[in-house]
């Protein structure tokens, strides 16, 4: 009987401790979440950090800015950009994070404010930065028929690289206004003249949105797992890719 009672007291003992623990870790982990808000809030006053989470590498932090993913230290003293490599599982764990934090944003976008070729139904769907000028924009969708064939959906979102108030700024707000866009950038991307056209559209906001994805050419291609393929790519090779993607 004495043996049960010490076994029962060795028992709630190591039950308190590990809970005494478990408490001390998480206000070290509260404590140098504020340290890191303090010191990002002295230096940047309008930084909106999105999370903030402990990262694999004890001591340091994820801090998401919109689709930017930098490191500090929980001593709010270090701040760190670039790839942190797991050299174990030969892993870039920075990338993969940033693809995590892509996907969500471009699945989490209104398909109401995209020009869309291709059905719902579609076993593959792409988001494409695209400029109304640009040569290897109008090569890819010169070939949209063979991307629709392969059961891949294109969004396209608007990214004019000459900028705001730009011939092909003015090019994709006409695009957007039009009574038959898909018809309007099919036209606009054969060189073809459409009317100009002026409404309330989405173009800045996909320019916005393209920069701080690290978009810096067109076209450039978004799956829908947040990997970013830059340029023009084949209908059969981008089959290819999502295909390794998926499986």
């Amino acid at each position: 009987m004495r043996y049960k009672r010490k076994l029962v007291f060795r028992l709630v003992l190591a039950l308190v401790c590990t809970m005494s623990l478990v408490s001390v870790g998480v206000a070290d982990q509260d404590r140098g979440e504020e340290r890191i808000r303090q010191s990002l809030a002295q230096i940047l006053p309008d930084i909106k950090i999105d999370e903030l989470t402990p990262s694999p590498v004890p001591g340091l932090y994820e801090v998401v800015i919109g689709q930017k993913l930098v490191y500090a230290t929980d001593d709010g003293k270090y701040l760190l950009q670039g790839n942190l490599i797991d050299l174990e599982q030969q892993e870039n764990i920075t990338q993969k994070r940033v693809s995590a934090i892509k996907a969500g944003v471009i699945q989490g976008l209104d398909e109401t404010q995209m020009v869309i070729f291709g059905s719902p139904d579609a076993p593959y769907t792409v988001s494409v930065f695209t400029d109304i000028d640009c040569g290897y924009c109008r090569q890819f969708h010169s070939e949209i028929a063979s991307y629709l064939d392969k059961g891949i959906r294109v969004r396209y979102l608007f990214f004019p690289r000459a900028g705001v108030d730009s011939d092909s700024y003015r090019k994709a707000v006409s695009v957007w206004c039009a009574d038959d866009r898909r018809q309007a950038m099919t036209l606009a991307k054969q060189g073809r003249d459409i009317e100009s056209r002026d409404c309330p559209n989405p173009v800045k906001v996909d320019m916005g949105l393209g920069a701080q994805m690290g978009v810096s050419g067109t076209p450039t291609i978004v799956l829908n797992n947040g990997h970013t393929i830059p340029g023009y790519v084949p209908a059969d090779r981008l089959l290819a890719i999502l295909q390794q993607q998926d499986g």
